[in-house]
């Protein structure tokens, strides 16, 4: 078969309903909407959660706790995935964005201790937790936080 042979299936495609045409077509005069009412309308219907008036879903649940505006979420890097790097490397985010460990900074890179540290590596970060921390310095590596 070649490019040029492709062919869609018998009943794939569809062809669109084209309202408003006669009235033979069987949507014909009101375009199949009926007869007046919200729905009728041009922009009618609710909005998506309404209920008729009745006091909706969410916001009869209780709501608790509240949203930290000022958080700041860190991409994360587990020491298994530094075992990529050659000995001696000197580990910086710009690096590990470029290497696509990370595919976005945000707020900084924090280093967890998941998985065993194999190399002696530099690793530059913008925090560290405590296992990892000591997994680096253990395997012979030094840390440096931003």
């Amino acid at each position: 078969m070649k490019l040029h042979e492709l062919k869609a299936a018998e009943g794939t495609r569809k062809n669109r309903n084209r309202v408003g045409r006669g009235m033979s077509s069987g949507n014909g005069k009101t375009s199949g909407r009926g007869h007046k009412g919200q729905k009728a309308r041009s922009g009618g219907g609710t909005r998506p959660g309404f209920e008729g008036g009745q006091l909706p879903l969410f916001q009869r649940l209780p709501k608790r706790g509240f949203t930290n505006i000022h958080r700041k979420e860190f991409a994360i890097v587990n020491l298994d995935t530094l075992n990529r790097f050659e000995d001696g490397t000197e580990i910086t985010p710009e690096l590990l964005l470029e290497e696509g460990v990370v595919s976005k900074l945000k707020a900084g890179i924090k280093v967890l201790g998941n998985g065993s540290m194999e190399k002696k590596l530099t690793v530059k970060a913008h925090k560290f937790s405590a296992s990892a921390k000591e997994a680096i310095e253990a395997a012979g590596g030094q840390i440096e936080v931003i």
